[in-house]
């Protein structure tokens, strides 16, 4: 059976990794978008997108990471009542 209480924590390598992917892609799209061959506006237009995608990313993942963990809460919640129940059941008592 698994550990309720123990939490899995992501390594310092894949935090780096995460950081650096993020930096890099947030960095040549910006770089793109200096680049097209458009108007003022229009590179506004597109840098306004790419900062409001990237805003709603961090919503969306926010949103997703804490609808698991109240998942989670839920999950101990029920198996601690299940739990003491069972301690709390008598199998030899006479029901009258």
């Amino acid at each position: 059976m698994s550990n309720p209480s123990a939490q899995t924590k992501s390594t310092m390598a894949f935090l780096a990794q995460a950081v650096i992917a993020f930096g890099i892609s947030f960095t040549a799209m910006g770089i793109g978008i200096a680049n097209l061959p458009l108007d003022f506006w229009q590179r506004g237009f597109l840098l306004m997108s790419m900062l409001f995608l990237v805003s709603s990313s961090f919503t969306l993942a926010k949103v997703v990471r804490d609808q698991h963990e109240s998942t989670k809460v839920h999950q101990r919640i029920d198996e601690a009542r299940m739990e003491k129940l069972m301690a709390e059941h008598d199998p030899f008592k006479v029901v009258s």
